[in-house]
């Protein structure tokens, strides 16, 4: 008995040195991975010191020793398009990876946009959903996190998934359509990998060391490297947060008599003052600064035909949180105002005559309510009820707005470390991006910042310079009536410049915008655009147009601005044969009037009668520039634009 105990505790002592022993790989290669075609295949991971590792791909052989780090790596010839294949792997152990696909990897980066996955348009994109069965795109994704320290050697994911009906409400939106497009064009196998983070400024993602011509940020990536900081930052903004959510719990009138809760059938709101569904009422809740809990109310009657049948409950979009009520009983809650509420009612909830809506908000910072241009009504039946209209409303417990936290994913260095490094030792055809949304009141530097992240990446890849295309800034926000300064209309500037940046590629993109949503749901449109921009940049098709205009020059010619351009295509157009809209001009003293505009020929002519001798001329300038309708031929849009920077000054 005493023998049998001294061996289980020298295996238990011994255990760990076992399992070190391991040959390990990365979790990107991995079952069901796609490789990078017509390149060479890094295949690596960790095993002893010494120790001999094997690998067998396509019938060949090849052996390394893993390092004093213990570390190991190998480059596999390039190979062609297509599999499924097999790789074995052995050292003290063995490891069979399956499914493996040879194909074209692109890596889907940037902020909420491309974060932005397909379960958040399912209702939208439904037929495609349901016939997205294609074993031949595939994504990796990448699990968020963030480390100051150090570049990771490795990332959090589920693994590889092929796109079905099932998985890929996981893909991200754009990225989908992309690699959708791509391989309707090629039928090559397309694997997306997905490494994304909502609200992320550019800064994130790249390296420490990039950032050193950013004194500001490479001082705080350095300053965070302090892990006892970051943990104690942490500590004091979760009390913060948690003291003031516990305050709008406990003091909450709607919810301190158990007795009379407002959310209850038999709750009397007499006496709750009205307000009209849609709207962001600043001051419903006591001062224009204050935040708290609002509580809102609404009597609907249910004709019989709509009754006894399970129900759809659309409330738009709500700042910030919910926890909405239908009769008496919770049926959904969400945290973000980015999202659309649409709860399912149970049939048994649903009663002939009167029903009781209630929704209880959490307004984190003002102002709270309902977000006009979504929808707001009851689905049941084939039939639907308007939610739009007056509703009761009344003060919860009033709160100074909630203390703000330290977002650290959003400093610098942070997301590259944990969410792009360990990636840069796989093969990739190129990158597509979307973001910018975080760096528009510093769009001035973001002309420096964005090529900055383009050449880091490329030199942290070691692959020369691969295919780089990314997004321009959607609409946003409210239409001005008159030409005004735009913080998004300068931070698409910032983008465009970047195209000088040698193999990239721009989707523009402000014809498929939300002015009430910062995340719009037509990403079809994007990823096709995107997938336009590689058929040029990284596959070479000639004669390709993939760009709607861009400006080139002008020249004023008396009262008159000559305007050229690049990628006229078949020639340029307003959309749907209207006058052109959205061109502004202005004098020596830059005050823009909204301007006329003609095409002649590839050339466009700009005037104002306001405007005697025109020194500047602008086009879509503005945070959303609805109506903007230069288009090429081949329905393109063109890019926004202005001659009063040195970069674009006019001939005369």
């Amino acid at each position: 008995m005493k023998r049998i105990i001294i061996n289980v505790l020298l295996y238990t002592f011994l255990l760990p040195g076992v399992l070190e022993a391991e040959v390990k790989l990365p979790r990107l290669i991995s079952d069901g991975m796609v490789l990078q075609r017509d390149k060479k295949i890094p295949v690596w991971g960790w095993a002893l010191p010494g120790e001999k590792v094997s690998v067998t791909f396509n019938s060949r052989h090849y052996t390394v020793f893993a390092t004093a780090d213990k570390k190991w790596r190998l480059l596999l010839p390039a190979m062609k398009a297509g599999g499924p294949y097999s790789m074995k792997i052995t050292g003290s152990n063995q490891i069979i990876i399956k499914d493996i696909l040879i194909g074209d990897v692109w890596i889907c980066s940037g902020q909420s946009n491309m974060e932005f996955w397909m379960g958040r348009v399912k209702t939208k994109y439904r037929d495609i959903i349901a016939f997205s069965n294609n074993s031949k795109i595939r994504q990796f994704l990448v699990k968020q996190n963030y480390d100051f320290m150090t570049p990771e050697e490795d990332t959090e994911s589920d693994g590889w998934k092929c796109a079905t009906p099932e998985n890929v409400l996981q893909f991200t939106a754009v990225g989908y359509f992309f690699a959708r497009s791509l391989y309707d064009k090629y039928k090559v196998p397309v694997g997306l990998i997905n490494s994304s983070r909502g609200g992320s400024p550019a800064e994130a993602w790249i390296s420490a060391e990039a950032l050193k011509p950013f004194p500001a940020y490479y001082d705080e990536a350095s300053r965070l490297k302090d892990s006892l900081l970051v943990k104690q930052i942490i500590a004091e903004d979760r009390q913060a947060s948690n003291e003031w959510f516990s305050r709008a719990k406990n003091e909450d009138k709607g919810m301190s008599d158990t007795n009379n809760l407002w959310y209850s059938t038999t709750y009397n709101a007499e006496g709750w003052s009205d307000f009209l569904v849609p709207n962001l009422p600043e001051r419903i809740i006591g001062d224009k600064s204050s935040s708290g809990v609002l509580w809102v109310r609404k009597e609907i009657n249910l004709p019989d035909k709509m009754a006894s049948q399970e129900a759809v409950l659309c409330l738009g979009n709500i700042t910030d949180d919910d926890d909405t009520y239908f009769n008496g009983t919770k049926v959904g809650s969400v945290s973000s105002r980015y999202f659309l509420r649409e709860y399912k009612i149970p049939a048994r909830l649903m009663k002939p005559g009167k029903n009781v809506i209630a929704v209880r908000i959490i307004v984190k910072n003002v102002p709270g309510g309902f977000i006009r241009d979504k929808p707001y009504k009851l689905v049941a039946g084939g039939e639907s009820i308007s939610l739009e209209g007056q509703w009761k409303y009344k003060a919860g417990v009033i709160l100074p707005s909630i203390p703000r936290n330290t977002t650290f994913a959003y400093k610098p260095a942070g997301l590259y470390n944990a969410m792009i490094a360990p990636l840069t030792g796989y093969a990739i055809k190129g990158v597509i991006w979307y973001q910018g949304e975080a760096n528009t009141n510093r769009a001035a530097e973001y002309r420096r910042l964005f090529p900055a992240l383009i050449a880091d990446w490329r030199k942290q890849w070691r692959s020369g310079n691969f295919p780089f295309l990314y997004v321009q800034l959607t609409s946003y926000l409210q239409r001005t009536e008159r030409p005004a300064e735009s913080q998004w209309a300068e931070l698409r500037e910032a983008q465009t410049m970047a195209l000088s940046v040698s193999n990239t590629g721009m989707a523009v993109t402000i014809d498929v915008g939300e002015w009430n949503d910062v995340h719009p749901e037509n990403k079809e449109d994007v990823g096709k655009r995107l997938a336009l921009a590689a058929r040029k940049v990284a596959y070479n098709e000639k004669n390709l147009v993939y760009s709607g205009p861009v400006y080139r020059s002008g020249k004023i010619t008396g009262n008159k601005i000559i305007l050229s351009f690049r990628h006229t295509g078949s020639g340029l157009m307003p959309k749907a044969g209207e006058p052109l809209k959205y061109f502004s001009i202005a004098g020596k003293d830059s005050r823009f009037v909204w301007a006329n505009a003609r095409i002649t020929g590839n050339k466009i002519i700009v005037w104002s009668d306001q405007i005697s001798k025109p020194v500047y001329v602008r086009y879509a300038w503005a945070d959303n520039p609805e109506g903007a309708n230069l288009y090429n031929k081949d329905g393109l849009p063109a890019s926004p634009f202005r001659t009063d920077t040195h970069s674009q000054r006019l001939i005369k």
